[in-house]
């Protein structure tokens, strides 16, 4: 009976101990701080314990040993030199993943985030604040009807759709919003925009065979998107959204979506009022959907539209709503006719809800 209890006792021992072990591992190799903090460091050629000293010296791992340790145990050895940009918030793995790619930094990178919903003259500022190309360098280029043709010829999804007279910047809507990285100030703006389309051919791509077998051709799928994209609804409701649109078109009836007439008059700021504008109504403009008599989709896109109102319009819901409102939170109540979309509207100002 003794000799089971020693047994007992070093089997307890011993799971305390690999648990504690365990433990301090795990501890050892993840990220030195929570906060983001960025460090570049130039690691030199030189042994793994050098490479380790390095890092170590510089707040980056916990301990040497542990660095050697892990690379040992996982047959890592091909880490690069190189200068890096480092964040202490990263874990050992993250750190030796970065030192096996030889991801090296580039102090003259520029990186430009261009966020769902932007169109193309606020792309153009973007690009004129973030390089060494002006806002006309990005704008003319929208207006190059043979470069326009070689896009079109590159990417599928461009078609001769976007060479409407009538439409402001043939690649408006086709400009995917994201984070692009760029060598420095001196990238072109051809580099940029053909970034982008990259993007979009990536994210259509997925689509591909929905699009074709949708009744709305990818240049339409894609002006439906940039509408719903800016029509504040959130990400949730948007295929509801989307499906009021489709009812619209399907039955003839008029889109009289706001966010076509701002672009129609080239307002940016959506807190601008439209009441009162003599061309509210005007109906000698392709992109005005507020027009009585405009029925169905605006001659092109008026946004670059984001993955999620992409998705939302290629698998939209499928209802029997025609009218839609959102509140000042972006919560959007679907009405299936005009007294009930007013009703909401009025309970909503009741609660003081109402932020149009």
């Amino acid at each position: 009976m003794k000799k089971y209890k020693i047994i007992i006792i070093l089997l307890t021992v011993l799971l305390v101990s690999i648990f504690l072990v365990g433990f301090y591992y795990n501890y050892q190799i993840s990220p030195i701080s929570r906060k983001s903090e960025k460090v570049v460091v130039e690691i030199k050629e030189g042994s793994i314990a050098s490479i380790g000293e390095t890092l170590y010296n510089n707040k980056l791992i916990r301990s040497n040993f542990i660095f050697k340790l892990y690379v040992k145990l996982n047959g890592i050895n091909n880490l690069k030199a190189s200068t890096y940009e480092f964040n202490r918030n990263m874990s050992l793995k993250e750190i030796i993943n970065m030192l096996v790619d030889g991801n090296s930094y580039n102090p003259d990178e520029v990186r430009i985030t261009f966020k769902e919903g932007l169109n193309v003259r606020k792309i153009a500022k973007l690009v004129e604040e973030n390089t060494n190309n002006s806002y006309d360098d990005f704008i003319n280029l929208m207006a190059d009807s043979e470069y326009i043709d070689t896009l079109i010829n590159k990417y599928w999804f461009l078609t001769d759709s976007i060479k409407n007279s009538k439409i402001y910047y043939p690649l408006e809507g086709y400009l995917f919003p994201n984070t692009y990285a760029f060598l420095n100030k001196d990238v072109s703006v051809k580099e940029i925009v053909e970034k982008m389309l990259d993007e979009m051919d990536k994210q259509l791509t997925k689509y591909k065979d929905k699009i074709e077998s949708n009744e709305l051709d990818v240049h339409s799928i894609v002006t439906l998107a940039s509408i719903v994209e800016l029509e504040g609804a959130n990400a949730d409701d948007r295929a509801g959204v989307a499906g009021v649109f489709y009812n619209r078109i399907h039955d003839g009836w008029v889109l009289g979506s706001d966010v076509t007439t701002y672009y129609y008059l080239k307002i940016d700021d959506f807190k601008q009022s439209l009441n009162g504008n003599k061309n509210l109504y005007t109906c000698d403009n392709a992109y005005n959907t507020r027009c009585t008599s405009f029925v169905g989709l605006p001659v092109g896109p008026i946004s670059n539209p984001g993955s999620e109102s992409l998705d939302a319009t290629i698998n939209y819901t499928k209802h029997n709503y025609y009218y839609f409102v959102a509140d000042c939170k972006g919560k959007t109540y679907l009405s299936k006719d005009a007294t009930g979309h007013y009703n909401i509207i009025q309970k909503l100002k009741n609660e003081d809800n109402w932020c149009v």
